[in-house]
């Protein structure tokens, strides 16, 4: 039997653009796009009342911007992934929606197999950064290493976290460090919770402001 499409809200200020992403998800055949929203009050009520498994959106709209719509819809404890699709590469943007509780963030440059396979692990409770974001995100962990107070993770907590960072799934931590899936999500819920972050993303960030990840030296 074929899984039930995943449910997602649209939220863009451009029309065009908006349509054009909506043409986008139905002949991928994995998504069912059950509304539109063309800005951030519209996109909060939407949500509400729709419900979907994830939304998709933009950060610089009308009204609300997509941070403080992530921010309102957490607040209400509505139980919805969202995924930021921006051409911002804005550092406050990034941290911003992240800490306001983004499952993940993806440039509009991001080719068709990206977004879906970032709207697919977003949906299953994993992280999605596109890789340009993810240079962002280690430069920000470069500038704010001097001002290191300490890690709160034990050492193999810190090598999962910088995978994390990366924009590494489950699988390919397990890969990249030998151990296994269990392994790795056991970790992954030990940072969660020493970092007090809601999801990967949110860990990201939080290491972000505490500063503690050190410089890759590579």
């Amino acid at each position: 039997m074929k899984p039930q499409p995943v449910r997602v809200v649209v939220v863009d200020d451009h029309i065009l653009f908006r349509r054009g992403l909506v043409g986008l998800l139905a002949d991928m055949g994995d998504f069912e796009v059950v509304g539109e929203a063309n800005d951030g009050e519209e996109a909060e009520r939407l949500i509400k009342i729709l419900l979907p498994d994830v939304v998709l959106m933009d950060i610089n709209m009308p009204k609300m911007n997509g941070i403080e719509v992530v921010k309102a819809i957490r607040k209400a404890r509505i139980p919805v992934r969202i995924l930021m699709l921006t051409i911002s590469k804005n550092d406050a943007d990034l941290i911003g929606a992240v800490r306001a509780g983004a499952d993940g963030y993806l440039l509009k440059s991001s080719d068709p197999d990206e977004l879906r396979q970032g709207l697919l692990n977003v949906y299953q409770g994993q992280g999605a950064l596109s890789q340009e974001v993810t240079g962002t995100v280690l430069k920000a962990l470069a500038r704010s290493s001097e001002a290191n107070t300490g890690s709160i993770l034990s050492e193999r907590e810190m090598d999962v976290l910088a995978c994390l960072a990366r924009g590494l799934n489950t699988q390919q931590i397990s890969n990249q460090l030998f151990i296994s899936e269990n392994t790795v999500k056991t970790h992954i819920r030990h940072i969660l919770d020493k970092l007090d972050a809601a999801n990967r993303a949110g860990a990201v960030a939080k290491a972000v402001q505490l500063g503690i990840i050190q410089k890759d030296n590579e």
